[in-house]
């Protein structure tokens, strides 16, 4: 049911949720992962993963994110970017 969880080492633990594999979801699971796919690839982000037992959160997250990259909003889409590495950047996120 669950994926294997990521390889990291010991110096910079992750926290490990579980999720329900891309390949054995089914009903509304299935559906969100539908929607929330990598429209390229048709594969599901981790962060988004992390919702698969909650589909509901997973598309809310996926809102979220749309509204704060794509919205209105005096800053550029590439300054949204930014922000993002920035942050990502000093929580030490691999993603």
């Amino acid at each position: 049911m669950s994926e294997k969880r990521p390889h990291n080492s010991a110096r910079n633990p992750v926290a490990w949720i579980e999720t329900v594999a891309e390949d054995k979801a089914t009903g509304e699971l299935e559906r969100a992962y539908r929607r929330a796919a990598d429209p390229k690839s048709g594969h599901v982000d981790h962060i988004m993963k992390i919702h698969s037992l909650n589909p509901a959160s997973l598309l809310d997250h996926q809102h979220l994110y749309k509204t704060l990259m794509y919205g209105e909003s005096p800053l550029s889409r590439a300054q949204r970017e930014m922000i993002g590495v920035v942050v990502s950047a000093i929580n030490r996120c691999e993603y």
